[in-house]
């Protein structure tokens, strides 16, 4: 795999990947950006997040399972000093299907975070307290 970063302006950069797609990402005003975009630090997170559903979903479609939507919620923490390290990220999977069974979810879940997911194996190896939950709604047409 291959990226580029650019440098934009002031605390701007624009990151492209080797498929062709561009990211804008910038810092906060007080640190010389404009708050264009994401922080790298929150890329990241997201990167991680979008593995690691990617999975989930992957593993209820070939189950069988009936999702509507899916998504993960993730909270991190980082530590204070420089390099401000993640030093906690949780990553709960909010599934919304009709007639989902618990143990499917469940399976799929643990599977990404202990074998599939590249990202979060690779936080966890470096020291990140990687945890993963879940809840499941049922599906509910007339809402």
């Amino acid at each position: 795999m291959k990226a580029t970063v650019k440098w934009a302006d002031g605390a701007m950069f624009v990151g492209e990947a080797g498929s062709g797609h561009s990211v804008v990402m910038d810092g906060p005003e007080d640190l010389g950006g404009r708050n264009l975009g994401p922080r790298p630090m929150e890329m990241l997170l997201l990167g991680t997040g979008g593995c690691s559903i990617y999975d989930v979903l992957s593993m209820l479609k070939k189950s069988r399972q009936q999702v509507v939507d899916c998504r993960v919620e993730i909270d991190a923490d980082r530590a204070d000093a420089v390099p401000a390290v993640f030093t906690r990220i949780n990553l709960h999977f909010v599934v919304t299907g009709v007639g989902l069974k618990e143990n499917q979810v469940r399976r799929a879940v643990e599977l990404s975070a202990e074998k599939y997911c590249s990202a979060s194996i690779m936080l966890g190896a470096a020291g990140v307290e990687m945890t993963h939950s879940f809840e499941m709604v049922e599906f509910d047409p007339g809402v």
